[in-house]
């Protein structure tokens, strides 16, 4: 009876089936948090973690029928690990090698040249929490004076139970597309302390619903202007006989649409993780209180800034931020900033896929921050550029820069989407790989310009984040 049903529903959409489950997988948690907030919050934990690991289950099924064994055999596999291994770098190692092997196995025997929705999307979240679990249960066993401050607060003082690990890694607000949170957020939750009214259920509605009507937003305009901007069309002879000037421009707006997809769907996550209170964030410097513990996007900082740094630290917070815990800072012991950054990259880069689109897209992301923050540095230096900057000419230089950061933030968006070698090259080919060469020009005259507009005794060196 369901399956008709969905059926005539992505017909009446428009809009592949799974693509209809999904977002509707992803509505659901909201009645899921309500049931929560009425009927559970004050339960014992045990039946927190049912509900929230039947749930979660439950959607699963709904999505990848009979695949959902996937998660339930690395759920076990990594609590046993936990639970006999100990407080070991030999359970980190086990678990990280044990988790991305079933990962990339699962991309190996399940891809396509095409995007589809399948258990191993998300597979590739659930990686990253149990790795994660793995990496916090080990900071538990150190000195506290030993931990930074983001490892005191995620560190495990006990090994957890089965039940516990399945609740964390099914619940229903961020089993699917996220967002990444720790276990020890998850036990607070489930505990009833993140909440502004100790002992009640959060004030979260109205802002949830704010996150809820912004994500709807980002879903309507996805759902108008994608049809226009279809992957597709970078592949067709109407596209390649098309003006330089025009497939460019495509390619800008490609990717504007292209990513409201993911926005959407982290925004009205995020509305769900804040209704059930796991958004909470405590007080503010304001003293107002925080929704913001599981925000995914920065929606404003997303369509305002004309800077790629900035659009990446407005997208896909909490991956980003789990990268940077577990990958980059744990490779301090290199004694080399880019080459933790290079790592870093390497791991998001297999962790996606094993297509060579992402390959492509990950490096071009290292050489356009590399440059933009030579172009920064050469800015903040310049006594010329920096006066530029600060004239009424700047909401003109700020359309110009939007025009670039957009252009060139579809430029590796464009393998990213289209997997395929032949796919991506045939679309750089089309446009002379302006975007290689812009880059790679801009790499070797920065230097050259940075000599003669910036005063020897005023330079700085460029800031490595």
């Amino acid at each position: 009876m369901a399956a008709p049903l969905m059926e005539k529903l992505s017909e009446s959409l428009g809009s592949p089936e799974p693509a209809v489950r999904l977002i509707l997988s992803v509505l659901i948690g909201y009645p899921c948090a309500l049931v929560y907030r009425r009927f559970f919050f004050h339960q014992p934990a045990t039946i927190v973690h049912l509900f929230n690991t039947f749930s979660g289950l439950a959607l699963a099924a709904f999505n990848f029928g009979s695949q959902i064994y996937h998660s339930a055999v690395c759920i076990l596999v990594q609590f046993l690990m936990l639970r006999l291994m100990g407080r070991t770098v030999t359970t980190v190692l086990s678990s990280f090698t044990f988790q991305m092997v079933y990962l990339l196995a699962g991309y190996y025997y399940t891809a396509t040249e095409e995007y589809d929705i399948k258990w191993t999307m998300p597979h590739c979240v659930l990686t990253l929490k149990l790795i994660g679990l793995s990496f916090d249960y080990y900071d538990g066993g150190k000195e506290p004076s030993q931990l930074n401050p983001e490892q005191q607060k995620a560190a495990l003082p006990s090994v957890p139970s089965l039940l516990e690990v399945c609740g964390f890694s099914y619940f229903y607000g961020g089993f699917l597309v996220g967002p990444q949170f720790t276990l020890r957020s998850y036990q607070r939750l489930v505990a009833g302390e993140l909440t502004d009214c100790p002992g009640q259920p959060p004030n979260s509605i109205i802002p949830a619903m704010k996150r809820f009507a912004l994500g709807l937003l980002c879903l309507i305009i996805y759902t108008i202007f994608s049809p226009h901007y279809p992957d597709s069309y970078f592949l067709t002879d109407e596209y390649e006989a098309q003006p330089f000037w025009y497939r460019c421009v495509f390619i800008l707006l490609w990717a504007k649409v292209s990513l409201y997809k993911y926005v959407s769907c982290w925004v009205i996550g995020e509305g769900v993780c804040i209704l059930s209170g796991l958004g909470y964030n405590g007080v503010g410097q304001d003293g107002k209180h925080q929704w913001d513990a599981c925000a995914n996007m920065k929606v404003w900082l997303f369509e305002t800034t004309p800077l790629f740094t900035g659009t990446i630290s407005s997208f896909n917070i909490n991956t980003n931020a789990w990268a940077a815990r577990h990958v980059f800072k744990r490779l301090r012991f290199l004694g080399n900033k880019m080459l933790s950054q290079v790592a870093t990259l390497l791991f998001l880069t297999i962790w996606h896929g094993l297509h060579s689109g992402y390959i492509m897209c990950f490096s071009m992301e290292f050489i356009i921050v590399h440059v933009e923050r030579q172009a920064q540095a050469l800015v903040k230096d310049s006594p010329l550029l920096t006066k530029l900057a600060n004239s009424p000419l700047y909401p003109l230089v700020y359309l110009v820069q939007q025009f670039i950061h957009w252009l060139f933030m579809g430029y590796p968006l464009v393998p990213f989407c289209l997997f395929t070698y032949d796919k991506w090259l045939k679309v750089y080919s089309s446009i002379y790989f302006c975007g290689h060469l812009f880059f790679f020009a801009a790499y070797l005259i920065l230097p050259y310009l940075r000599k003669v507009l910036v005063p020897k005794k005023e330079r700085s060196e460029t800031k490595q984040d």
